[in-house]
């Protein structure tokens, strides 16, 4: 059984992008994750889709960028072998291009 920490490592904001092509030029940074934010998944009793694992409270832009990483962990498997210096770890960030957020998904082995 598997399960995988998410950290919210990064927010990065690109203001000139956002001034030249957002409807609201001032959006800023994402206002949903905080630096340091941390969530724990699992799977079990049936509840492993997005709105149960995270209560709903996840931006689903930034799920869909993340997720498959999530759910190889979460069946025990490789995140990214032979990317990153460890098999049961990922850095990845949300879609959102004037605003991204950066994650580390790391799986977290149970006995």
């Amino acid at each position: 059984m598997a399960k995988v920490k998410l950290t919210v490592m990064r927010k990065e904001c690109y203001e000139d992008l956002q001034a030249e092509y957002l409807a609201d030029p001032k959006s800023g940074p994402c206002p949903i994750f905080e630096v340091g934010q941390e969530f724990i998944l699992e799977r079990g009793n049936g509840r492993d889709d997005f709105m149960h694992m995270l209560d709903g409270k996840f931006c689903s832009e930034a799920w869909d960028a993340i997720s498959r990483y999530i759910y190889a962990g979460l069946q025990g498997g490789s995140i990214m072998e032979g990317w990153t210096n460890d098999e049961k770890m990922m850095i990845a960030c949300c879609n959102d291009g004037t605003r991204p957020v950066i994650f580390k998904i790391e799986r977290i082995d149970e006995e």
